[in-house]
């Protein structure tokens, strides 16, 4: 093996290493966790803020907010008893997820464990209250108990 031949091959283990490094090593934010999958099964221990080591391109990872955050779930259908088909234009959902929670939450919900437990949950509870009403009940008499029954129904199952 010759100087140039020698070169090109410390370059090319070089270039390996830096790529290796470069899809190992990841940064999660403050405020989130990281939870790992390995083989596309769940680890049990998340990590916190910082920068983490993982076996690149065969565990990868998903950061789950663990602070304050608002949802916005935007023109909502809601049918009417009466048979009238009206949007509600947005509802704001204000929720946390307590970090000892984010294993069993992505677990049993996924990463985007907000989508099951809010987002849809929002539409079917909606539609529940609006079609066991009238027009006038939705928009007028009871309109200021949604939020209070849309509460309920997502503490309830949590």
């Amino acid at each position: 093996m010759n100087m140039t031949q020698a070169r090109l091959l410390v370059a090319a283990v070089v270039g390996l290493v830096a790529i290796l490094l470069y899809a190992s090593i990841h940064k999660i934010e403050e405020g989130h966790l990281a939870v790992y999958y390995r083989g596309g099964a769940l680890l049990t221990s998340p990590s916190g803020p910082g920068y983490h080591i993982m076996l690149p391109f065969i565990t990868t990872f998903r950061s789950v907010q663990t602070t304050l955050q608002t949802d916005e779930v935007k023109n909502v259908p809601c049918g009417t008893s009466g048979g009238v088909m009206i949007y509600i234009d947005r509802i704001e959902v204000v929720n946390m997820l307590a970090p000892y929670a984010v294993f069993d939450i992505v677990r049993n919900y996924t990463a985007d464990y907000d989508k099951t437990l809010i987002f849809n949950k929002i539409h079917h509870e909606l539609n529940q209250f609006c079609s066991a009403h009238t027009l006038q009940e939705v928009y007028i008499e009871l309109f200021d108990q949604i939020d209070e029954n849309l509460k309920q129904a997502l503490q309830k199952d949590l």
